[in-house]
This record gives C-alpha cells, structure tokens and sequence, in this order.
C-alpha cells in the first residue's frame, strides 16, 4: 500500500515545535485536564474493548442507534480509518467531497478508485448533482465533512438529505465526519440518524477542547460498526482507559458547560477575524467551526511561500491552502486563546503592511 506524504502534518512538523503562535490549529483551544477527575482506576485494556456499553449506549442515543451501532476508537481518524477499511476493497469506488481533511480522500484512495467533487468558492457551495453524477454501479461510500474543514462550510440539512438519498438509492453509505457539528448552537441531525445508509465519526477533538484524550467514535449500522471493530483489533484493540474515563464526564455533567464556553470562544474570535480581513481588504467565506479559508494576498506565488514567509518571520503558523488541494488559499484557525488570536492577528499585520 502506497501511502502519499500527509501533507499538512509534515508542514506543522516543520514549524509547530519551534512557533510562538498556531494560527492554523483547527480545533478550539485545549481545557485544563484538572477540571476532570482522571483516576479510571486500574490501566488495563477497556473491555469490551468495542467501548464501555454503557458509554456506548449513551452515544447511541444522540444517532437513534443503540450501544451495539457505536463503536469507541482512538480519536476521529481512527474510527474514519477503520470504517475505510471495513468498507472499501479494490474493486469499489468512493465519492468524496474536496476540499478536506485529507485522510477522507487518501486512506480512500490507498484501497479502492476515489472521484473527488469539489466545493465551489467563493461560498464553497455543494454541487448535490455533480455527486451524483460521479457515483458508479459499484460506488461504496460517499464522503464528505460537516461542518467543512478547512472551509468552514455548513452543509444545510436539505443539502444532507439529497446527498443520503443519493446514497440510498445507489445502495451505497453516506459517511459524515461531523466533528465540528457541535460549535454550532444550534446543529443539523446527525447523518447516523437518517436511516440505514447514514454512518457519522466524531469526537472530543475539535468541538470539546480535548485533543489529548485521542477519543472519538463511529455509529452506524450494526454490521458496519463490527467490520470496523475487526480492524480495530489490528490499529489499537481498545479505546483509551483515561480517555474513555474523562469522555464520560465530558459527555455528561459537564458537556453543557464544555460546549456553552467553546462556543462563545469561536463566535468571539470569529468576529475578531472578521473584522481583522475586512480591514486588511482580504476575503474568505464567513465559517462555521472554528477554521477559515482566506484568499492568499496579492504578491505571492502561492500559499505556501506564504505561510513559509509569515512563519519564518513572524513566527506564526498558518496553514497552506495546497495541502487541501487549493494553492490560492490559507486557513486560518481561531479557536485558541483570545489574547493569543489577537498577538497573531497583530503579527500578520505587521508582516502584511
């Protein structure tokens, strides 16, 4: 199996460790792990190491599935991998919505034959019939993300349920990875809850602020859900003891809290990015989540000359548009610290003026 470079994580590689400020992380600012109690007891394997049912169960619950349709993993990618695994062979074909997160397409495209359907900017809109049309007698899976990182696009459910009827009607799944669903106030219905056809991959990542738990999920169909979890005995076998230990009170007492603060954090900082593009005169498409797409200023030959520049000089890291497959952009995240957003902010007008 040929695997291509991922290419964005090697760009952070390069700056991250060393960067005064990530203006490129795509998730909300990390909380402090003492507000959680982070005694599980004994550090054995979770068994059954599918997840805790009751856990399960609890999760289910938000996708009218039950425990034995959720499947706990080590963070998003894992339970997007190993779906991927279970689903596709090399005489399938998958449908997979661009720009994004690149493991949807890549992992894809190492097992079976990979249309891509892009968004179209300015407003990153959905071309519904251009999915179907790349879909083919032996299409699998169609794939997409919502919210869409790195856009910041916000897929309305009438768009969703088009897409999950083209999916049904060509006995194929539509996958959602939805771990930016819940920035949002007021969110869409899963895609799990639609029907049969309907597989969603979330976790603790992007809308809770605990990237470090590495805690996330899978829910779909029964048979879906032990397919991936035979795979899951050759990745990691269980989920995380301490991560599934603090995933239970952050889906639990305190979730409301958690996600009340997250998502006052993105609409502030999100004004404060606003504001800070429309006075420098540049222009990106008003997100959902915690990440933009911003047009790369004039004078450059491509976004990662850009970000090279910027972070070589100011010491800030952004994220080029060409790991996503669009040269002409930068994405920006701002979901960290305000004081923090605002000194990078303060440092990218200083680079551009």
């Amino acid at each position: 199996m040929d695997v291509p470079p991922f290419e964005l994580e090697r760009f952070f590689a390069e700056y991250e460790h060393e960067a005064d400020i990530m203006l490129a992380e795509s998730g909300i600012r990390s909380l402090a792990a003492d507000r959680f109690d982070l005694d599980p007891g004994r550090l054995g394997y979770v068994i059954p190491t599918n997840g805790d049912p009751e856990l399960r169960a609890r999760i289910g619950e938000r996708y009218g599935r039950s425990r034995d349709e959720v499947l706990l993993t080590v963070g998003t990618q894992e339970a997007n991998y190993t779906l991927y695994r279970s689903l596709l062979n090399r005489d399938d074909h998958a449908v997979v919505v661009t720009p994004t997160y690149q493991a949807l397409h890549t992992v894809s495209e190492t097992i079976a034959s990979v249309t891509r359907v892009d968004l179209e900017p300015p407003d990153w809109t959905l071309d519904v019939d251009a999915v179907a049309d790349a879909v083919r007698p032996e299409t699998t899976l169609i794939v997409f993300n919502n919210p869409n990182n790195p856009t910041g696009r916000y897929h309305d459910p009438e768009t969703v349920t088009a897409l999950y009827d083209i999916a049904a009607d060509n006995d194929a799944f539509l996958h959602a990875d939805e771990v930016y669903r819940l920035l949002d106030p007021d969110p869409n219905p899963p895609v799990a809850s639609l029907g049969p056809h309907g597989i969603s991959t979330a976790g603790l990542t992007k809308a809770y602020g605990l990237a470090g738990l590495r805690f996330g999920w899978l829910a779909g169909p029964e048979h879906v859900v032990e397919a991936a979890w035979e795979w899951k005995d050759y990745t990691t076998i269980s989920p995380s003891k301490i991560g599934q230990h603090v995933a239970k009170q952050a889906l639990g007492e305190q979730e409301a809290g958690i996600l009340s603060e997250n998502q006052t954090l993105a609409k502030r900082n999100r004004e404060i990015v606003r504001s800070f593009l429309e006075e420098q005169g540049l222009s990106w498409y008003d997100p959902v989540g915690v990440n933009g797409f911003v047009e790369v200023p004039p004078g450059f030959a491509g976004s990662e000359s850009f970000c090279r520049a910027f972070v070589e000089e100011q010491s800030v890291v952004l994220a080029p548009g060409a790991a996503f497959g669009f040269d002409e952009y930068f994405r920006i995240g701002f979901g960290l610290p305000t004081t923090e957003l605002k000194d990078g902010l303060s440092r990218l007008r200083s680079f551009l003026n």
